[in-house]
């Protein structure tokens, strides 16, 4: 599962690159958050699951919402839009777990709630992939694309994903994975609206429109998000916040193979030093038990 995760998160910095041409970006995700609403909704007025036990739950699912769709995907989706690269995106982006360990690291009282905590092991791993995403990402850094405006943006994604993160896993009690997103979505569509009536550029119906909102509803909302969500509640916040390093080398492979971008060996060396970084962060101490599993698709 963290596997498929990384894959198809990692198609949404090439979703952005079509999708951007045929429209603005908070109106995109106002959309894209519309029809995921009525895909769960669907989804569970067929199969019935179990909703959050109670209103603090439900506060508590919003505000991951707010954090993980609205900053980081409005943060990434903005900053592209705005002239930066999706590698340069890309790789801040990827600074995710850098940010985690260094907030873990403050004290143990956050291992003790079950966030996680950040051993030796872990800190070399996370140098280790730092190191490959560098090598990954470098060659592809655009001159003169950066601007305070942009940078801005993708700075807020970064602290969205990263707060997202440790919020849910700190506050968010297992629950089954279509209610929850169904409260995340609902909370975001409710916050980008206003972004998105202010923006003045029509959506152009083009083919590469529809198809990027194809895949961004039913592979990144649907499948991407999902897949987070039970990763943070089955995992420590530093192991799931380390898969992120393994985007952008995926996403360079993917442009490579789609749009003919540049990819050296050196970039592929980078590409297995983050690899290996990410199993010694995830990797299970012999004799440490597997940890009990959160929600469930029922």
């Amino acid at each position: 599962m963290p596997w498929v995760f990384v894959l198809i998160w990692s198609t949404g910095f090439i979703v952005a690159r079509y999708g951007m041409d045929h429209a603005p970006p908070m109106g995109f995700l106002a959309l894209r958050f519309a029809l995921s609403i009525l895909c769960f909704g669907v989804w569970i007025a067929w199969s019935r699951p179990a909703w959050p036990a109670d209103a603090a739950q439900f506060a508590h699912l919003a505000v991951v919402g707010l954090l993980m769709q609205v900053a980081y995907l409005g943060g990434v989706w903005s900053a592209v839009k705005a002239g930066i690269g999706a590698g340069t995106v890309a790789l801040l982006v990827g600074l995710q777990p850098v940010l985690t360990a260094l907030w873990l690291a403050r004290g143990t009282s956050s291992a003790v709630r079950g966030v996680g905590q950040v051993g030796a092991r872990q800190w070399f791993g996370l140098g280790l992939g730092l190191i490959g995403l560098l090598l990954v990402i470098w060659p592809k850094l655009g001159a003169g694309e950066l601007t305070r405006w942009n940078m801005t943006l993708a700075l807020l994604a970064l602290l969205g994903i990263t707060v997202g993160t440790l919020y849910q896993k700190r506050f968010v009690k297992p629950c089954d994975v279509r209610s929850a997103n169904f409260v995340q979505l609902s909370a975001a569509l409710v916050a980008s609206l206003p972004f998105a009536w202010m923006e003045r550029q029509a959506i152009d119906l083009h083919a590469e429109f529809v198809g990027a909102m194809a895949w961004s509803v039913l592979g990144l909302t649907l499948g991407g998000s999902s897949l987070l969500y039970m990763l943070i509640q089955r995992g420590a916040a530093t192991e799931v916040s380390s898969l992120m390093y393994l985007v952008p080398p995926c996403t360079a492979l993917l442009a490579w193979w789609l749009f003919g971008e540049l990819f050296t060996l050196p970039m592929l060396a980078g590409l297995a030093l983050t690899a290996a970084g990410v199993a010694l962060v995830t990797a299970r101490p012999a004799g440490r038990p597997s940890r009990p599993h959160g929600p469930t698709m029922r």
